[in-house]
């Protein structure tokens, strides 16, 4: 799944905030299909934020989260220049990860 985090950031009042969207679908394993199907659950299971290679952020999430999620974090450590990497890994080891330069 690559190029699947859109991360932006805005600083105000000297607080950054970091917005990240994630494509994914998100299925949780007790929606059907068309044909009554069972759709197999494919859900992010871990989210992780770092600012200049330092963990900040860590989420555990689960099937319960809705399709291409939206995560808006505040920092109060991270200024112009920082670099923020977000990374995610699934429930069948898929995984991505994206780069971003607070501006």
């Amino acid at each position: 799944m690559a190029n699947s985090i859109k991360i932006r950031s805005q600083r105000l009042d000297g607080i950054t905030e970091i917005k990240l969207l994630i494509s994914h679908p998100m299925e949780n394993g007790r929606n059907r299909d068309l044909n009554g199907e069972l759709i197999p659950a494919h859900f992010i299971e871990q989210l992780v934020l770092k600012l200049n290679g330092q963990v900040i952020f860590t989420c555990n999430l689960a099937g319960s989260v809705s399709k291409n999620p939206f995560f808006t974090i505040r920092s109060k450590t991270a200024t112009t220049g920082d670099k923020i990497t977000a990374s995610w890994t699934d429930n069948r080891q898929v995984s991505d990860s994206a780069e971003h330069v607070v501006s």
